[in-house]
């Protein structure tokens, strides 16, 4: 069986939390590596430690009035990969009142290098502990207003389903934890494990163009700027006919001098990255419409049609054709 790294996931509890939300992505991250190997007779190993914080590690009551127990204080929380912040169910103003002295650890974890993710209305607390301030960010469309007023220096984006800002993400609707979930265990995990999870939780969602990039994410962990820059001009424009010449004037460095920071801080060249970027997106069309393989290819960037599922099959270990009967999806809800 091979080794995985196991990662660990704390979800924040407090009273007026909502009670799904927590239990959902409780639930989602406990079983990831799990459910899905059990049903195919397969030798589990979970991939998230996933345990409830709360202040002073105190029990806590949710707006169904189900009474929640945290599994450890968030006081005593030195280190974890991802922070999650449940939907507040009740009062938005009281809830951030009677929570002030979570702000100062939410802080000291961010500052610690972890992502965090919020559901809902769970970005109000993020945005009040100052970590939403020139991130773009989205919650509730109900709350719009009332978020854009209390932080006016987040970039609300309330027509997105999830966002993403450095290591932030926020996700919309209170059921939009699915989609958050899939996309964050896909970004840890990679594609296979998100869909495994979703299958054996039975659901069907539809990833949107924040999430178009998610296995990419982790090559942008070295918060090196000009790099983020090409990286991020990649991911706008690979439909389009990039160079590394000219990718290289975008930051003013050399070509020589790109490729040798590509390689020391993503681990490939800008090439191999341009090919990864348009591979993902291939993936996302296969799963999303019915397309030919020659529109497929001209619409990430080839014109070659059996170059473009030569290198397909080299990335996703799939033709084309076999990658669209495993995971195209039939219909919508």
């Amino acid at each position: 069986m091979p080794y995985y790294k196991q990662y660990k996931v704390a979800i924040v509890g407090f009273d007026g939390a909502l009670a799904s939300a927590i239990t959902g992505a409780l639930d989602m991250f406990s079983f990831a590596g799990v459910s899905w190997q059990r049903f195919n007779q397969q030798p589990p190993s979970q991939r998230f430690a996933v345990s409830i914080v709360s202040l002073q590690q105190r029990s806590f009551e949710c707006t169904n009035r189900l009474v929640l127990n945290a599994n450890e204080a968030i006081e005593d929380l030195e280190q974890t990969d991802l922070l999650l912040i449940p939907t507040i169910g009740g009062s938005v103003e009281k809830t951030l009142e009677d929570n002030l002295a979570l702000l100062p650890h939410l802080v000291r974890l961010s500052q610690k290098g972890c992502d965090i993710a919020s559901n809902c209305s769970g970005a109000f607390l993020l945005a009040s502990a100052g970590l939403l301030d020139n991130h773009i960010a989205t919650t509730h469309w109900g709350y719009a207003k009332l978020f854009a007023k209390m932080f006016p220096n987040v970039d609300l984006r309330i027509n997105q389903l999830i966002t993403q800002s450095d290591k932030v993400y926020c996700a919309g609707g209170g059921m939009a934890f699915h989609n958050l979930c899939l996309m964050l265990i896909e970004r840890y995990c990679g594609r296979e494990t998100a869909n495994q999870v979703a299958k054996a939780h039975v659901i069907d969602v539809h990833r949107n163009h924040q999430s178009d990039y998610t296995n990419l994410r982790l090559l942008k962990q070295h918060q090196q700027p000009q790099i983020i820059k090409v990286q991020e001009y990649i991911e706008d424009h690979f439909s389009d006919a990039l160079n590394v010449t000219e990718l290289a004037k975008l930051v003013n460095v050399t070509t020589r001098t790109l490729n040798r920071q590509f390689q020391q801080w993503v681990d490939m060249k800008p090439i191999e990255y341009i090919q990864s970027v348009r591979v993902e997106q291939a993936k996302r069309l296969l799963e999303n419409r019915q397309i030919t393989i020659q529109q497929l290819a001209n619409q990430v960037g080839y014109e070659d049609t059996a170059s473009f599922a030569k290198l397909f099959k080299k990335h996703a270990g799939l033709t084309p054709a076999q990658y669209r009967i495993k995971f195209h999806r039939d219909f919508d809800f």
